[in-house]
């Protein structure tokens, strides 16, 4: 079964090329796309998307405005941030207004599929750079028993991969076990820290090492 994803993007042409890549790649279907938040807010409820690429700069209704107001109709919709925008303050909203995932423009076709698929089966894609520049302004302190210390040797390997930015495949690869595996330790991950997504959980992971170091410089 292919997944349904639906393309917000003003640029008609940056627009045209990513549903030329996701209706040319197996397992994939552009089933809407739309050139601002307007149309997308009034067109993505019918188009039963699971995926939603969405831009930030928008005319009118920006990308995180847009995002917050489709995810209380959407709730089981995952929608991924594909913007140029790098700073702290851009991510943090699109996070908290009910973004997955958080991808950059220049991202190669390759990469952003695999983002697709992996929002799509319960992660949260974004490059361990991003990763970092959350906790870099929004760290608190760590807890003197860090929550951490209560995974498994091969959990906190699993931990430690995806704060660098691995995709679950690649972390199936790099520790010779399958796709499931990595699932189901990323669940027992969660559920020892208490988190409810990979963000938070590398947040956590990148804040108690920091506790242990000098303090992350943000960029």
């Amino acid at each position: 079964m292919s997944i349904a994803v639906s393309i917000v993007e003003d640029d008609a042409q940056v627009r045209a090329s990513l549903v030329k890549l996701i209706d040319s790649s197996p397992g994939f279907r552009c089933v809407s796309q739309h050139g601002s938040a307007e149309n997308a807010l009034s067109e993505i409820p019918k188009a039963k998307s699971e995926v939603v690429l969405m831009d930030i700069n928008l005319p009118g209704i920006n990308g995180v405005e847009c995002a917050r107001r489709l995810k209380p109709q959407l709730p089981a919709t995952q929608i991924i941030m594909l913007t140029v925008y790098q700073n702290t303050e851009h991510i943090f909203n699109a996070l908290a207004a009910g973004a997955t995932g958080y991808m950059l423009k220049q991202t190669p076709p390759a990469e952003l599929l695999a983002a697709i698929k992996e929002v799509h089966a319960g992660g949260s894609p974004m490059s361990s750079h991003i990763a970092r520049k959350i906790v870099s302004s929004f760290q608190q302190v760590a807890p003197t028993t860090p929550a951490s210390q209560s995974l498994s040797p091969r959990e906190a390997e699993v931990l430690d991969l995806l704060a660098k930015g691995f995709l679950y495949k690649e972390i199936a690869e790099a520790m010779k076990v399958t796709y499931a595996t990595v699932h189901t330790h990323i669940r027992h991950i969660y559920e020892k820290l208490h988190v409810r997504s990979r963000t938070e959980a590398v947040a956590k992971h990148l804040g108690q090492g920091r506790s242990r170091r000098d303090p992350i410089a943000a960029n």
